[in-house]
C-alpha cells in the first residue's frame, strides 16, 4: 500500500508541474488580433489587445502586416493545443485527488 501511495504522490507532483508549465507556456505567448480601421478613405491596420480592463490598440501600418498576421494563426492553434492538454491534464490531476487517500 505504501508503494501505491508513493506512486501516486509521484504522478501528482508530475502532473502539477506540467499544469505549472503549460499554464506559463499560455501566458507567454503574444496576445490580440489584427484589426483594420478605414480613416479618411485609407486603411490602416492595428493589434487589438487587452490589458487589465482596457482594449488597446498598436499601430501596425498602412499595409497588411502578413508576418504578424502568420504568427497570430500560429500562436493561436499552439494556444488550442495547450488548453486541450492543459484539461487533460485537470481530469489527471482529478482522478489522482481522489484516489491518493487510500486507506
Amino acid at each position: 500500500m505504501i508503494v501505491l501511495k508513493g506512486i501516486l504522490n509521484e504522478s501528482r507532483e508530475y502532473y502539477q508541474k506540467i499544469a505549472k508549465e503549460i499554464k506559463n507556456k499560455i501566458a507567454s505567448f503574444p496576445k490580440g488580433s489584427i484589426k483594420k480601421r478605414k480613416i479618411n478613405g485609407k486603411n490602416y491596420y492595428y493589434l487589438q489587445y487587452r490589458e487589465m480592463n482596457q482594449i488597446k490598440h498598436k499601430y501596425l501600418g498602412k499595409n497588411y502586416p502578413v508576418n504578424k498576421a502568420e504568427e497570430i494563426a500560429a500562436v493561436k492553434k499552439k494556444n488550442k493545443q495547450l488548453k486541450k492538454e492543459q484539461k487533460k491534464v485537470k481530469e489527471a490531476l482529478k482522478v489522482l485527488g481522489k484516489r491518493a487517500y487510500l486507506k
